[in-house]
């Protein structure tokens, strides 16, 4: 039982550790309010930004291996993971998050770095910026996206062996997508407030 508490702290930390959408969208609503800015702000906000994406691979595939050793730890068989609804859903939703993250470090955030690499001035140039503007959007879609299954997942891991009930999910899952919508449209200044 031990065994099994330690791996689980582990998979709860991990599963904490991946609020990097949060952060990103409080990070990019926070450049907003500097209006127009000079690179160096824009080079900073974007390093945040691209930084968090190699440590939430590494929190994604921790809290995919804890999940998996908890399984064994708890006394039931890897087919579990198949055989609970809730286990599989939680599955699906990790790889669509891996998928989600991928899709803006290999093709968002290149992008938008290939963009600040041709400013040699220390103001970005309108039409640069007019360029990366539709790049930021998609992002930052993509974060409220991955904030809304980030909540889910653990929503759904508290589940895993006793069902809330669908009144109860139905609650929750909207008061998530209000939250996450909320984050996406607004500078979050005093957290669920």
């Amino acid at each position: 039982m031990m065994v099994y508490n330690i791996i689980k702290f582990f998979h709860i930390l991990s599963v904490v550790f991946m609020s990097a959408p949060l952060y990103n969208l409080i990070v990019v609503n926070e450049r907003v309010l500097f209006g127009k800015a000079p690179l160096a702000v824009d080079r900073y906000f974007e390093n945040i930004i691209k930084g968090a994406a190699i440590r939430c691979y590494v929190y994604q595939l921790s809290a995919l291996v804890t999940g998996i050793l908890l399984l064994p730890a708890g006394g039931a068989s890897l087919t579990t993971l198949l055989e609970n609804n809730v286990l599989a859903v939680k599955m699906v939703l990790l790889i669509v998050l891996t998928s989600l993250l991928s899709l803006v470090h290999f093709r968002i955030q290149p992008a938008i770095e290939k963009l600040l690499a041709t400013v040699t001035s220390d103001e970005i140039p309108a039409d640069t910026t007019g360029e990366i503007a539709p790049l930021r959007l998609r992002r930052k879609r993509l974060a409220a996206l991955c904030l809304f299954i980030v909540i889910i997942v653990v929503l759904l891991g508290l589940q895993v062996s006793g069902w809330f009930g669908l009144p109860t999910n139905a609650f929750l899952f909207a008061l998530a997508a209000l939250f996450s919508y909320r984050v996406y449209r607004t500078p979050v200044r005093f957290g669920w407030l």
